[in-house]
């Protein structure tokens, strides 16, 4: 007993620092420290059948991100104007818990919740430096039929 309570330690075995008994739990891990962006890019990809939004830093890495459907839309429902606003309304909050402050948006797809999206993002108290389409347009079409030969 007495043996067990005067342990000589070994002077290796004492600059070896004590964890605390936390991080030798099985399953603990530590809280990850979320990013603080201050100026970023938002993309809003508006297709027939849902609105899919992603807020990048300036170097492309995503922050933050939301869909219609992540959101609780199902169907046809999440291509509705209603469902595009609420998707802007859901990620703008989420970026500016980051700090987000100042944007570029840029726009593509043809579907309906794009406007609403955008009128979203103007209603609330980001700056909005830029806004650009970037929709893509088919430029020369697709190779014409071949004659009909009788």
């Amino acid at each position: 007993m007495a043996d067990e309570n005067n342990k000589v330690t070994s002077p290796a075995e004492a600059a070896v620092p004590q964890t605390d008994v936390a991080s030798k739990i099985k399953g603990s891990k530590k809280k990850k420290v979320k990013a603080k962006v201050v100026k970023g890019k938002i993309y809003i990809n508006s297709t027939y059948n849902n609105t899919i939004i992603a807020v990048t830093d300036l170097s492309g890495n995503v922050v933050v991100w939301g869909s219609a459907g992540k959101i609780g839309f199902k169907g046809s429902k999440k291509s509705t104007p209603y469902a595009g606003q609420k998707t802007m309304e859901d990620v703008l909050a989420r970026a500016k818990e980051r700090g987000l402050s100042e944007v570029d948006v840029f726009i593509k797809g043809i579907g309906s919740g794009r406007e609403s999206a955008v009128r979203a993002l103007q209603g609330s108290s980001l700056t909005v430096l830029t806004i650009k389409d970037q929709t893509p347009i088919p430029h020369g079409g697709v190779r014409p039929k071949k004659p009909r030969r009788v």
